[in-house]
């Protein structure tokens, strides 16, 4: 995924030129996009399985961070970032179900076993909601900690542990039904 690196630097302090206002530098910018740009596009695809849509939504929010630079510390760069993927994902997955039903996917299963068991995951986790994929995707795939998932979706870290239960059970058990060697 190419995020467009920023070669200029500017604050947003009309009277005031001391760039030390601005919380987050040209460089830390940059930094945040060669350190999350691929974990980022990759969370995002495996949500929205649409590579040109997942670009966008990176690309928009890398611009949202640009906007936002005077107000993130660089530090919380990776939080912010995964905060605004996901609440991009939840915007359009609003949208995609005001346009229509959403209907279940076909996969065609590949011979040898890991690939049906690929597969089987990913339609098994297809059918989970939107909030367990995520927060599956979040702690499994990404090792993302229950406190930083919190953060990013705005939810208790109790609650994500319980949701996280209960999507590894569902899972779990389609697995289960479905699974034939």
């Amino acid at each position: 995924m190419n995020v467009p690196k920023i070669l200029f630097q500017s604050c947003n302090f009309k009277h005031v030129s001391a760039s030390w206002f601005c919380r987050m530098s040209i460089r830390e910018y940059n930094e945040a996009v060669d350190l999350w740009s691929d974990r980022i596009f990759g969370f995002v695809l495996k949500l929205v399985r649409d590579k040109e849509l997942a670009e966008d939504i990176v690309q928009d929010v890398y611009e949202k961070l640009w906007k936002k630079k005077d107000d993130v510390e660089a530090g919380k760069s990776k939080a912010y970032l995964f905060t605004s993927a996901y609440n991009a994902i939840v915007d359009w997955s609003r949208r995609e179900k005001l346009k229509k039903n959403i209907s279940a996917s076909t996969e065609v299963a590949e011979q040898d076993h890991s690939g049906e068991l690929k597969a089987l995951i990913d339609e098994g986790l297809e059918r989970l909601s939107l909030q367990q994929k995520q927060l599956i995707l979040l702690r499994d795939y990404e090792d993302y900690s229950y406190a930083e998932i919190g953060a990013i979706t705005s939810l208790s870290e109790s609650m994500v542990k319980v949701t996280l239960f209960r999507a590894r059970k569902e899972l779990k058990e389609f697995i289960t039904l479905h699974w034939t060697v």
